[in-house]
């Protein structure tokens, strides 16, 4: 295992680099989350020094999923401010489209996967790739939902503040 790309500075504030993937089948998405949190968020980890972007989705991918997948294109960029367990975070997010093999199963809806992460108990599920879907869930950053349906066709670059909106979506 390979250095995480993660700083922590003065108390309570951490500073990482995450990779996600959008992988679509028959119009959904998938999504995951640690079974003891009440959000979802799109599969993907932590980066390692010395690995491209591209690199750590794929590894993470097989970790997570235990499959191979196929990274396509770059869709956003974001640099994301947020709190998380009592911390700031300062994140640099990529999020990139992804093929998921069809071997890997689908069913709209119930949980169809189940692995672990570190200490965590993940869980994945597909649900429909629409704005209303997505705002119905807590599915941060929350731009995603709002673009879901028409994803970017070059990379897009953006700055994501969280920090307010948090303390508003999660009372």
């Amino acid at each position: 295992m390979g250095h995480r790309i993660r700083i922590k500075t003065r108390p309570k504030l951490t500073f990482q680099m995450r990779v996600a993937g959008l992988g679509f089948r028959d119009g959904h998405v998938l999504v995951h989350r640690a079974v003891h949190e009440p959000f979802w968020t799109f599969p993907g980890g932590g980066a390692e020094i010395g690995e491209t972007s591209e690199q750590t989705l794929a590894r993470e991918m097989v970790e997570e999923l235990g499959v191979q997948v196929r990274v396509r294109r770059l869709l956003w960029m974001v640099e994301n401010f947020f709190r998380y367990e009592g911390r700031d975070w300062h994140e640099l997010g990529l999020y990139y489209l992804m093929e998921i093999p069809p071997s890997f199963p689908f069913a709209s809806g119930p949980i169809i996967h189940r692995g672990v992460d570190g200490d965590s108990e993940l869980e994945f599920k597909w649900v429909p790739a629409t704005v209303q879907s997505l705002k119905s869930l807590d599915i941060p950053p929350y731009f995603i939902a709002d673009e879901i349906e028409t994803l970017p066709e070059v990379p897009r670059h953006l700055v994501w503040d969280d920090r307010d909106l948090d303390a508003l979506h999660r009372l």
